[in-house]
């Protein structure tokens, strides 16, 4: 292990961890970017490029964005299940992972007569280059969807005035 991947690992778990814990709900939101920025680096410290940058423009720069932008707007700071309830639920959530991956590991599930696939060889230019010519439409679309999430959080969080007659 090389010493960017253990910073970058520890600032991912760091992240997730804060996510979890802490209390105001955008104090979550910042954690959960810090988070995707972690994985992000993992990503770029891999050798993956393209999916690191998407990573940084999608989820932190479009998705965490939005959750701030909604929780601000509906000015709510306390999470809505009781305390026993989020520890209940995280408590069967990670046993559930642990056991599948235990099993995965114990039995070997996929790793049998499989050999390591051959990555293609892309870069961030032909990958641009596709996405502005033939996927241009698809592109615009999620544009388009995150602009009507982020109004629709508007118009949800607005407050209608007592008309006066």
């Amino acid at each position: 292990m090389t010493v960017p991947f253990l910073i970058l690992a520890v600032l991912t778990i760091a992240g997730a961890t804060a996510a979890m814990t802490l209390r105001k709900l955008v104090h979550c939101a910042l954690a959960l970017a810090i988070c995707f920025v972690g994985l992000a680096g993992l990503y770029l410290d891999l050798g993956a490029q393209f999916v690191g940058l998407a990573q940084i423009l999608v989820y932190v720069g479009a998705v965490v964005i939005l959750i701030v932008f909604a929780i601000l707007l509906t000015r709510s700071d306390e999470l809505p299940l009781a305390k026993a309830a989020r520890f209940l639920s995280g408590v069967i959530v990670s046993t559930g992972v642990f056991a599948v991956l235990a099993w995965m590991m114990v039995t070997g599930a996929g790793a049998q007569g499989s050999t390591a696939a051959q990555a293609p060889q892309a870069t961030i230019g032909q990958i641009g280059a596709a996405l502005m010519v033939r996927y241009i439409l698809p592109l615009e679309i999620v544009g388009l969807l995150l602009t009507a999430a982020l109004i629709g959080a508007v118009v949800i969080a607005m407050e209608e005035k007592p008309s006066t007659k």
